[in-house]
């Protein structure tokens, strides 16, 4: 047994290890994770069983290194670990592009592995695009002390099969891919699993969800927006209209992305100087001046995402320099993402975005007429023109809705409420169970923020944590301080050239993804 659980009284500690899918390995058994049908368990048990589980026993001692190594498809290197009491490893597991084809076409998807116990909790952090290398404790991973793995979405450069099938970039397959890898790892880890994600990476865990309800004990969704009626983008306008509690701040950002655009050929000449010294180029939006445009439609998002109002204060006033309007936009929205440098990691989220989730398309009316683009700002424009899309006018997302209200169960969804995605959040209905919709004042776009709710939110958030994890309150007191990161902070684009220093990412607007 592992030393957390030997150096408390047996009284205190209900870490207890429940039922496991037998894992997918081979063509075979893709085939039966395709199914979807319920899987099979292996129960077994540390200080006593699980509700509704099987008491059994604990794997022998061999070494966790091994015991990846021996599941089919699972390449295993271990990496030097940042995280006392963890060992890292990165894992490379083959998947089949088409899980309805599994002897078809396969490719490697990449998995960061945060080991410290099989017979602890197992956190699955959906990332919905490429996946932090660096280690990092997700909120729920530092709330139940557990295990935790980081997957990568399917298409994100590593984790992309050559030459790539683009209408195999579905939220189906994706989950899919999520499904086989739970049950493999639940060879090892049979504890109690709990999934999460940020942003795309919420939705992700979401769909897988809605795909797989039984792969899990629970989800914590963080800013994932909903946009289940893509035509009705109403309530981004609300939004931007009401955010915050100054109204003062709500027109200061408005007005300097209104200046910023009024000074185009000021601005464009330094983006293009800009592009110069980098070697920038622009194919995919065609012109530095459509890049630079929709940089600035989206600068008000951008702020409010991003930054707090008490950053108002810090803005450079409308009557500013060149330079520092300049360096205002990049700061905010930053000139170098809206290149084919910056946008070429991000073509898988724009596809999917173009042709099964959505997109934002608020009003621009305070930068009305000075728009020359204004429609050039949805996700076709980020997509080169050889990859063919076609949205599928909502069917996906009123499908994953719909579960969400009916058959939802074991959910917690976290909203900032200066945040633009939840504008359009989801929602639970009369078919949801044991699940809660949470909104943390002042917050933006955040993967940490439990901690940040209300006293009595973030005690009932909490608690529903622990108990889908079958942790007790008094064992989680033992854990220590909250040691966890904000997995969208991490999420940096590959390519940053700016101006002005490092800009942290976290959406999934048309222009700038998490």
């Amino acid at each position: 047994m592992e030393v957390d659980v030997r150096r408390v009284s047996a009284g205190m500690v209900a870490l207890l290890v429940g039922a496991g899918v037998v894992g997918a390995g081979t063509a075979a058994r893709a085939a039966e994770a395709v199914s979807g049908a319920a899987p099979g368990t292996a129960s077994v048990a540390v200080s006593g069983a699980a509700p509704g589980r099987t008491p059994g026993t604990v794997r022998g001692a061999e070494d966790i290194a091994d015991q990846l190594k021996a599941i089919p498809g699972m390449a295993v290197t271990e990496k030097p670990s940042s995280l006392p009491g963890y060992r890292w490893f990165w894992l490379r597991y083959r998947q089949p592009v088409d899980h309805r084809r599994p002897d078809g076409q396969w490719f490697e998807q990449r998995i960061m592995l945060q080991h410290a116990a099989a017979d602890r909790p197992m956190v699955l952090y959906t990332s919905g695009y490429g996946t932090p290398e660096t280690m990092f404790k997700a909120e729920p991973t530092a709330l139940v002390n557990g295990n935790q793995i980081s997957v990568e979405y399917r298409y994100f450069s590593p984790s992309r099969p050559e030459p790539a099938r683009w209408s195999k970039d579905t939220i189906w397959q994706a989950a899919t891919d999520e499904h086989r890898i739970v049950g493999a790892l639940k060879r090892i880890y049979r504890a109690r699993w709990i999934s999460t994600g940020a942003s795309k990476g919420g939705m992700t865990a979401v769909y897988h969800k809605r795909f797989y309800p039984r792969d899990v004990d629970g989800s914590v969704v963080y800013v994932a927006p909903n946009d289940v009626r893509n035509d009705d983008d109403r309530a981004y306008d609300r939004f931007f209209a009401t955010v915050g509690s100054d109204p003062g701040c709500r027109a200061h950002v408005k007005a300097l992305a209104r200046e910023i655009l009024k000074r185009r050929p000021a601005m464009l000449a330094r983006v293009k100087a800009d592009a110069a010294k980098n070697g920038w180029t622009y194919s995919i939006l065609r012109t530095p001046d459509r890049a630079f445009e929709n940089s600035v439609m989206d600068y008000e998002w951008g702020f409010w995402q991003y930054k707090l109002q008490s950053d108002c204060a810090s803005l450079p006033k409308t009557d500013a320099s060149d330079d520092d309007l300049y360096r205002s936009l990049d700061e905010v929205s930053g000139v170098s993402f809206y290149t084919d440098q910056g946008l070429k990691d991000y073509v898988p989220y724009y596809y999917q975005a173009g042709t099964q989730l959505g997109w934002a398309k608020p009003q621009f009316t305070h930068l009305r007429p000075l728009l020359r683009y204004e429609s050039s700002y949805q996700p076709r424009t980020y997509v080169p023109r050889s990859i063919p899309m076609r949205f599928d006018g909502g069917r996906a997302m009123r499908d994953i809705d719909s579960w969400v209200r009916t058959k939802g169960n074991h959910m917690l969804f976290l909203y900032g409420a200066n945040d633009p995605w939840g504008a359009e959040p989801f929602r639970l209905g009369r078919g949801t169970r044991d699940s809660a919709v949470y909104t943390a004042p002042g917050m933006n776009h955040s993967g940490r923020m439990i901690e940040k709710l209300a006293a009595g939110d973030r005690a009932k958030a909490t608690q529903s944590v622990l108990r889908w994890a079958n942790v007790s309150p008094d064992a989680r007191k033992l854990f220590g301080r909250l040691d966890a990161t904000d997995p969208l902070r991490l999420e940096r684009p590959r390519c940053d050239h700016r101006v002005g220093g490092t800009r942290g990412t976290g959406g999934t607007r048309p222009s700038r993804p998490a």
